[in-house]
């Protein structure tokens, strides 16, 4: 019985060293990235993706990292290096947790850069499959704020884009604020961003 007590106690003692350290490496690439030091979060969340090889979420993250700095780059060498390492991020993370609305919103985001950097090559056969992507993940998730707001702001682009009326939209911008005050998941590091995104679209919407 004292053995199987010690050896418990063990197990929990290395469980919540290995927790601690997950944390830790999580937390230290928040920062780095907070501190607009995108590569290297990205490669720290990289190398802890090597190690938590069932855990979807620093795949997550490294996708999202190089999507947002794909938006900013404009020579098109660069993004597809950009860009490949989002794809590659985002396959490993779908194998791991297939039809998962959140790694369905960075791939309808994927697109998005390849669309915005180049409208007029990409728009005519990513655009259809963007919004199939959308309406999946709103099948799915119909409460997740992230989701309901993405995909508002895809059809508000849409819509600006063939010069059509985009107000439409806003109320189900408004619904995704008040989404993100009830959406929870007790998933640690789980995706909570977009509220400010959400709030800055409303609020053109009634100017």
């Amino acid at each position: 019985m004292k053995q199987v007590i010690a050896f418990l106690a063990l197990f929990i003692s290395m469980s919540s060293i290995a927790q601690s350290t997950y944390e830790k490496g999580m937390n230290k690439g928040f920062k780095l990235w907070g501190e607009g030091k995108s590569l290297e979060a990205s490669n720290v969340f990289e190398r802890i993706s090597n190690v938590e090889k069932e855990n979807w979420i620093p795949l997550y993250y490294v996708a999202q990292i190089n999507i947002l700095d794909g938006f900013t780059i404009k020579e098109k060498t660069e993004l597809e290096l950009k860009l490949e390492k989002v794809k590659t991020a985002l396959d490993k993370a779908k194998a791991l947790s297939p039809n998962n609305p959140e790694l369905m919103v960075l791939e309808a985001l994927y697109n998005t850069v390849w669309i915005a950097f180049d409208g007029a090559t990409y728009g005519m056969t990513l655009g259809a499959p963007t919004t199939e992507i959308y309406k999946k993940a709103l099948e799915l998730a119909p409460d997740n704020p992230r989701v309901v707001y993405c995909y508002a702001e895809w059809n508000m682009g849409m819509a600006s884009y063939f010069g059509k009326d985009t107000t439409p939209y806003c109320q189900e911008v408004k619904k995704a604020i008040e989404l993100f005050s009830t959406f929870k998941n007790e998933t640690p590091f789980y995706p909570s961003w977009g509220k400010d995104r959400a709030e800055q679209i409303y609020n053109s919407c009634n100017k």
